[in-house]
């Protein structure tokens, strides 16, 4: 502020406008407009793929936690179910305990567990208990935890037709009582001689998270009943099996008979979820290098959440729907020709308006450059053969690209990457022919053996069998004619050929490097018929890279398709918490979307949520701040938005109502960090943090 002139910063209150849009609210709780010509469309297909994410997700989990399951059902089924055998006998004080070794990515475990909880209901038993440690903060309540999902669901109703509830109240949370009703369930007598029976299964989810001595305590008990109830534990574990001596004393260890299950790294998972979800022609929405680097670094440098990063990719699709009105052409290829058949006038112009589009008008002849600028119509029909191209495009491209990473995937330091999202990163952001690495990766190519050169090709072979368009099959045949050429030639065609990845394990890099300069400066050389059957193979992949590996933005309309806003991802998922909470509190029109929020600089509406009131107006405050002047400010705000002059005296005043609603914003701020109570004063608060977002 300058002094000089007078002049001083300050809040001023205005009454907030009454104006109202026509929105709905949409997948996720998104905000869609109504008055677009095609968001009705655009909001279906939105839908359509969202579902189809979540589907598929899940589908891909259950298939990589199928293994690990099964093995849990048959650890269960060996233990509970075998109570005759010698190994119960001889652990018959011991209750069998799996620890299910999960990993770091907490996010992902609650799937895992619900996959859990279902096979075994459905192929082992009926009595499976889940327990998460934040409701079982004391020996009593896990107890009671384990009786109400157990007796909930496996106590009839009486003739009285009492409710579970009334039961479990007049039962006792007592393991015996537990005993009582298992034997009444499963008609178990003293008198009858059975020898198996249903395991009770209980599950202890984020084993880390509960408390030592409860856990302590439950094993205890549970351990004196093994002869009546059949328990089995599974712990769920996130960082090593050490995890449960650092908890349980050896005393209470040695009662568990312990077996560990490690399931899928997250990493593995990720790759899964990334190839049959982002890797597919058949998923119409598609990201661009940079929104993928930044999911993926998401994942590696903040949680290894998998959810997260489908959650990442959801978030895409929404962002990419609700900007981009030409994603209605966004879908599979015969809804998209009818979509671009049916284009508005509005849409065409959009369409000019493309980048790629220009770039396509460019490369064309006058009289066709005239056409597609004043003619809707032949727009609309240059739009389908477009899209066509588009589809066959990203139909080419993904087995093409699979076969290249399957080659250069097992050569020394992976020159392309390890993983293939890698290598795909690589090919949509420039040519990738044009790099050094791609150089490096032909020249250990053109030393391959002759047994690993058809063992890669073989797998490129399968890859390119699964790709149903006719220039795939062109190539397929031309790789098997390279194929029978190659195991047709005598073995001594290959005799002094030094295998790159044999080469590798014998020398260091330096050594390498002089075999390659050695084999370069041989070309001039007389090469056998193996050699140059290599060469040939290898020129053979380099074509097929320079023809269908083009990177995406070359392709015109891939706008449509390909969601590039990279910064509104990281600014909504890689936010930091105190920057994003006073962006909140000094801007609620920013994550509300309401219109009656919107403000001019240095002014506050009376619509504006307590806590955001409150927080703009100790911004004007110093070191410390009198909670009675912070009351009659918030109190003239508030006055503003009951249409009270703001000159008259019952402005000031307020009643019981404003004063309670005044101290929860207050404490809201002090839970949030922004002010403390303090001794000094104590009708004052401190101020803790200093300037604003």
């Amino acid at each position: 502020t300058d002094t000089s002139n007078g002049v001083f910063q300050g809040c001023f209150v205005f009454k907030s406008a009454s104006k109202k849009r026509k929105r709905h609210i949409g997948v996720g709780g998104y905000l869609v407009d109504d008055s677009d010509d095609n968001g009705s469309d655009r909001f279906r297909i939105c839908q359509k793929l969202w579902e189809t994410v979540q589907m598929n997700t899940e589908v891909i989990q259950d298939q990589l936690n199928k293994k690990i399951l099964d093995s849990l059902a048959e650890f269960i089924k060996k233990h509970g179910l075998g109570c005759s055998s010698d190994v119960w006998r001889q652990r018959a004080s011991e209750i069998p305990t799996a620890a299910l070794m999960l990993g770091v990515n907490v996010p992902d475990h609650a799937m895992t567990f619900r996959s859990l909880c279902n096979l075994l209901q459905d192929s082992v038993t009926p009595f499976v208990v889940s327990v998460h440690a934040k409701e079982c903060a004391a020996v009593k309540l896990l107890i009671q935890k384990v009786l109400e999902q157990l007796m909930g669901s496996g106590v009839s109703v009486d003739e009285e037709k009492e409710d579970d509830t009334a039961l479990l109240q007049k039962t006792p949370c007592t393991i015996s009582a537990l005993c009582q009703w298992y034997k009444t369930v499963t008609k178990v007598g003293e008198d009858e001689n059975i020898n198996c029976s249903l395991p009770v299964v209980v599950i202890f989810k984020y084993f880390e998270a509960f408390n030592s001595q409860v856990l302590q305590d439950f094993i205890l008990i549970c351990s004196r009943y093994t002869q009546e109830l059949p328990f089995v534990f599974i712990f769920g574990i996130a960082t090593s099996p050490s995890a449960i001596q650092h908890r349980l004393p050896h005393s209470v260890s040695s009662l568990l008979c312990i077996e560990v299950f490690h399931s899928l790294s997250c990493t593995q998972h990720l790759a899964s979820v990334f190839d049959k979800l982002i890797l597919n022609s058949q998923f119409p929405l598609k990201l661009s290098s940079r929104v993928i680097q930044v999911l993926v670094g998401i994942f590696l440098y903040h949680d290894f959440s998998v959810q997260n990063f489908v959650k990442g990719l959801q978030f895409s699709m929404l962002e990419h729907f609700n900007s981009q009105p030409l994603s209605v052409l966004c879908c599979q290829k015969q809804e998209a020709l009818l979509s671009a058949k049916t284009l508005s006038k509005q849409n065409v112009e959009r369409i000019r308006h493309l980048p790629s589009f220009m770039r396509y008008v460019e490369t064309q002849e006058p009289q066709e450059q005239v056409r597609l600028l004043t003619n809707d119509e032949h727009v609309k029909e240059v739009c389908q053969k477009l899209l066509k191209n588009l589809h066959k495009y990203h139909k080419n491209y993904y087995p093409v690209l699979q076969c290249l990473h399957s080659l250069t995937s097992s050569l020394p330091k992976f020159p392309l990457g390890k993983h293939i999202r890698e290598l795909h990163v690589s090919c949509i952001e420039k040519n990738l022919w044009e790099t050094e690495e791609y150089d490096s990766a032909l020249q250990l190519l053109r030393i391959l053996a002759k047994d690993e050169l058809v063992a890669a090709l073989r797998k490129c072979a399968e890859i390119l069998k699964s790709a149903n368009t006719k220039r795939m099959q062109n190539a397929l045949q031309q790789l098997e004619d390279f194929i029978g050429r190659l195991e047709t030639l005598e073995d001594s065609s290959g005799n002094g050929v030094v295998s790159a990845k044999m080469e590798y394990q014998r020398t260091d890099l330096f050594q390498l490097q002089k075999t390659l300069l050695e084999k370069e400066s041989r070309r001039t050389k007389r090469m056998n018929s193996f050699e140059v059957l290599r060469s040939q193979v290898i020129d053979f992949i380099d074509s097929l890279v320079r023809e269908y590996l083009t990177p995406a933005e070359f392709q015109p309309l891939n706008e449509v398709c390909y969601y590039s806003s990279s910064g509104v991802l990281r600014q909504r998922l890689n936010v930091t918490p105190r920057t994003s909470i006073q962006a909140a509190l000094s801007h609620p029109f920013y994550y509300l979307k309401n219109a009656s929020l919107k403000t001019d600089a240095g002014t506050i509406s009376s619509a504006a949520p307590d806590l955001c009131i409150v927080y703009k107006l100790h911004l004007e405050c110093g070191r410390l701040i009198n909670l009675y002047d912070w009351l009659e400010a918030y109190v003239t705000v508030m006055s503003a938005a009951e249409d009270q002059d703001t000159d008259s005296e019952e402005c000031g005043q307020y009643d019981s109502l404003k004063h309670a609603r005044f101290i929860q914003a207050v404490s809201e701020m002090e839970f949030l960090g922004f002010v403390k109570s303090t001794k000094q004063k104590t009708d004052h608060v401190a101020r803790l943090t200093w300037g604003g977002c």
